[in-house]
């Protein structure tokens, strides 16, 4: 299963009154693994950058001035995402500024429901309390010391140490190892990968003693006992 962990900033709040993206990050994941695998790019509005928009990311007219326009990375951000589950924090901001950025662009909308929100996660696990990034890493134990300014890339990789945490930790399927991933000449995932079987069955933990000691008990039970109807 892969997943992009994914971050935007932005000259603004809302497209529709001429705000831009300015910076992409995603991190990629699968099986709820990180691969090593980022994509990240600053992006040049063609326009003014304001003084609240600056003071959140650090992002000047001036340094974004000889950066790509979103047309120019637009397809290169496409195939790194492809169809894959996008893990965003307040994603419907994230999304509604891509959609406009890929729309401007004549490109296809990304559907809402290829994003998982990770603001929506936190609220339903933990109601009342803060779900902000810097709340969820305070209540992980999350290092973000380095967050100093909002950035795309960094804020992609505390969230997808948030995410893990969300859904249960690094493996949240309870396998304490998984099988070795083979990858592609560029280290992504082989789409022909699965996870194989064990190659060995595991040794019983069970004593001989707690063996009939389980089936003492089962006998107690009667003929209706759940350990004795076929499955």
């Amino acid at each position: 299963m892969r997943e992009i962990v994914l971050d935007t900033e932005t000259t603004g709040f809302e497209p529709s009154e001429g705000d831009r993206v300015v910076e992409i990050g995603a991190v990629e994941l699968f099986n709820h693994l990180p691969t090593g695998r980022t994509y990240h790019q600053y992006i040049n509005p063609k326009r003014n950058m304001p003084e609240a928009a600056f003071n959140v990311h650090g992002l000047s007219e001036e340094f974004l001035s000889d950066k790509p326009v979103f047309k120019d990375i637009a397809q290169e951000f496409i195939d790194f995402i492809k169809d894959s589950k996008l893990v965003i924090h307040n994603a419907s901001f994230d999304m509604k500024f891509l959609n406009a950025e890929l729309g401007w662009v004549n490109r296809p909308a990304l559907p809402m429901n290829q994003a998982i929100d990770t603001l929506a996660i936190a609220r339903r696990k933990f109601p009342g309390s803060p779900a902000s990034l810097d709340a969820l890493c305070r209540r992980f134990g999350i290092d973000n010391s380095s967050r100093t300014l909002h950035g795309a890339l960094l804020d992609s990789e505390i969230l997808a140490e948030v995410y893990l945490e969300l859904v249960g930790g690094r493996q949240p399927d309870l396998v304490l190892s998984g099988p070795e991933v083979k990858t592609t000449k560029d280290g992504a995932p082989s789409a022909d990968w699965r996870p194989a079987p064990r190659p060995k069955p595991l040794a019983s933990r069970l004593s001989e003693t707690e063996k009939a000691a389980h089936e003492t008990f089962i006998a107690a039970l009667g003929a209706d006992a759940l350990w004795l109807k076929e499955t």
